[in-house]
């Protein structure tokens, strides 16, 4: 009886996790970029089905292309839960929502028509290629920029305050100048003015008529250009605070989790043991 590992893994379930979750190996990087590739087949198969001429030639073939890749990713997936020792928490993760949204929609297909088009999500799995790549810098800077805005978050929320606040006080005071006549019906529609105005998109649905209204509408546009960068400064002040440790490929044993620290001995998400 093989004797399991201080994660509950048997032997098999450790070589599958390595396999499956680690791209530090042969076996691990050949199996995500042949993953990377279904994906990509998956993704062309389900646009072409989309196209009417091909699908009323080849549309027999498309379909069974769709549920071989369907079959293969269920495979996939299942393998997945068995290489972890806490399958739930791999389920309720980021790429254990998308890994199982990748299959639902052609199980879907059978009791509910046009749940197909769904699989496009299947696009979001590509994500994966930052990690079978070996991108750690981009992973480490993902992470760095991930602190930084948990970090402004709170100015950020103050910051989008004060915009509705401004919103708020413009679209008032120019539904009080224009009025009805001009089609500013509404202190809502002359926020979504304000807020068209402010952010420099500039639909041009509705204009201001009066001078007093084309001056306020100016003062909006100014105050557009000159808060725009706001976010910006309070994202790029939090990013020079975040340290820039270096991060490393491992995938936890038990949530499959990455992410973490180059020297981390535990798991940042659940603690267990790396």
């Amino acid at each position: 009886m093989p004797k399991s590992d201080k994660h509950g893994l048997s032997p098999w379930r450790l070589r599958l996790h390595v396999i499956i979750f680690e791209a530090d190996t042969p076996a691990g990087k050949a199996f995500d970029m042949a993953l990377l590739v279904a994906i990509l087949s998956s993704i062309i198969v389900v646009m072409l089905d989309s196209v009417e001429d091909i699908a009323s030639r080849y549309g027999a073939l498309l379909g069974a292309l769709e549920w071989m890749f369907t079959i293969l990713f269920t495979i996939e997936y299942v393998l997945r839960l068995v290489s972890v020792s806490r399958p739930l928490r791999y389920v309720f993760s980021f790429y254990g929502v998308i890994d199982l949204m990748a299959i639902l929609p052609t199980y879907l297909s059978l009791i509910m028509s046009g749940a197909e088009s769904l699989l496009v999500l299947r696009s979001l799995r590509l994500l994966r290629i930052f990690r079978v790549l070996k991108l750690a810098h981009y992973l480490s800077e993902a992470n760095v920029l991930a602190s930084a805005l948990r970090s402004s978050g709170p100015k950020v929320l103050v910051f989008l305050g004060t915009v509705l606040s401004l919103v708020l006080i413009m679209g008032t005071m120019m539904y009080l100048v224009e009025g009805e006549e001009h089609g500013f019906t509404s202190i809502p529609r002359s926020m979504y003015w304000a807020i068209v105005t402010m952010t420099t998109v500039g639909y041009g649905d509705i204009a201001p008529q009066t001078v007093l209204g084309q001056v306020l509408a100016s003062v909006v546009m100014i105050l557009g250009y000159s808060i725009i960068a706001v976010p910006t400064g309070i994202v790029s002040a939090e990013l020079g605070k975040v340290s820039r440790e270096k991060v490393s490929t491992r995938a936890c044993l038990e949530c499959s989790l990455e992410g973490h620290d180059a020297d981390a001995r535990h798991c940042k998400y659940c603690g267990a043991a790396l």
